[in-house]
């Protein structure tokens, strides 16, 4: 039995954020209702045409879900919603801001009749307050949460190459509604769940937001290097390569000195006896950690550090990863069906094929509407009635 078999979601979500939540209540075993508008469904469904002509953010975030396309602002099409939720343990939202109260599906109005229900809205900048109408995206949002200000290169921000600000809101809900679950259990009483992407950034920059507590500098951009640990990043080899490396302690240091690029005077030399030295001196030492490897291939610099111990890894491309060893040995693809065919996908991060995780199909616009409709006890008139008008 998976662990949320029997949990029934229902999800007014679009883009990212809520469905990445989604999806991963699905893995888990939750059946995931996702309704979507006659005709075009959830926007991301068109971001692209990389997946044999589906979408690459549609088809990662989507899986295993049931798809029933309505016209809420039909009064029979909020019928059947309130037919879902009326058995319903979650109901997850990520419209524009207001949406839900115009349709009475915000938390107030759903309490008194599904005492039961988990309400859970993601939003870009939470449920009230000044920016609580601000459009955000999840670009704008790594720029509002001053992740952009520590990124990229000296003078030149740059926006994490996937949508972190989306992730962390969407991890946050999910974990939040399974804590929601756990509390309903012992209460008997659902509750209401504000996730913002801002708070979620800005709780992922809380080291940056710590580092320059009491107007102290921030960290400054750094490329792909560390900003306040070197040497910690990339490093060119004599076959330019790029082999990415980390120190985070003395006894390293001295052992990257001695074994590494072999010069162990360097070890006690004062321009770079402590982590705050050789980032102050980070010009000076990456001149000479060059010069050690440019005699190396990068195979020859990572045997070197996997000999001193010290970590190290490939600068991989995306087709490095699709075929990297580990993730074979460990057997961590499978593969999900599609409305284009099958795809490879990767096992949720802690379950494995042994545990049976949830990796069924991803749904096309409005698959399910009428199985799910037949399911609430529309008859085979009332549902064609239900497509002559429109409203599925």
């Amino acid at each position: 039995m998976r662990p949320l078999e029997g949990i029934k979601v229902i999800t007014f979500e679009h883009a990212i954020a809520a469905p990445f939540c989604t999806r991963q209540l699905a893995d888990l075993g939750a059946r995931v209702i996702k309704v979507e508008r006659p005709g075009t469904g959830d926007f991301a469904r068109n971001y692209d045409e990389r997946v044999h002509g589906l979408a690459s953010h549609f088809v990662w975030t989507n899986r295993s879900k049931e798809s029933i396309t309505l016209d809420v602002k039909r009064p029979e099409a909020m019928e059947v919603v309130h037919g879902l939720l009326a058995d319903a343990d979650v109901f997850v939202q990520n419209l524009a801001p207001g949406a839900t109260q115009r349709l009475g599906l915000d938390y107030e109005s759903l309490q008194a009749r599904y005492p039961k229900l988990i309400v859970c809205d993601i939003s870009g900048y939470g449920l009230d307050g000044p920016y609580r109408d601000k459009k955000a995206y999840d670009l704008l949002i790594q720029s509002e949460s001053g992740f952009l200000s520590i990124t990229g290169s000296v003078g030149e921000p740059a926006k994490a190459g996937c949508s972190i600000a989306d992730i962390a809101a969407g991890m946050y809900a999910y974990t939040n509604i399974l804590a929601a679950l756990i509390e309903r259990g012992k209460t008997g009483r659902g509750r209401r769940i504000d996730v913002s992407m801002l708070e979620s950034m800005v709780e992922w920059m809380s080291y940056p937001l710590y580092y320059a507590i009491d107007d102290q500098t921030p960290p400054k951009r750094a490329g792909a290097s560390h900003a306040t640990i070197y040497p910690y990043g990339p490093f060119k080899a004599g076959d330019g390569k790029t082999v990415m490396l980390g120190l985070q302690n003395e006894r390293e240091w001295k052992r990257f000195c001695e074994a590494v690029i072999q010069r162990p005077d360097l070890a006690a030399d004062t321009r770079f006896c402590s982590n705050s030295r050789r980032v102050e001196n980070r010009v000076e030492l990456g001149h000479l950690i060059d010069q050690a490897f440019s005699s190396l291939t990068a195979r020859q610099v990572i045997e070197r550090l996997d000999e001193a111990s010290i970590a190290n890894a490939q600068m991989n491309d995306m087709q490095a990863v699709w075929a990297h060893e580990q993730l074979a040995a460990r057997k961590r693809w499978t593969r999900v069906a599609t409305p284009a065919g099958e795809i490879p996908a990767l096992y949720p991060p802690g379950l494995g094929h042994e545990d049976g995780p949830r990796m069924d199909p991803v749904p096309a616009l409005g698959q399910h509407t009428d199985a799910i409709l037949q399911e609430l006890g529309y008859s085979e008139a009332h549902i064609h009635d239900l497509h002559q008008t429109g409203a599925v």
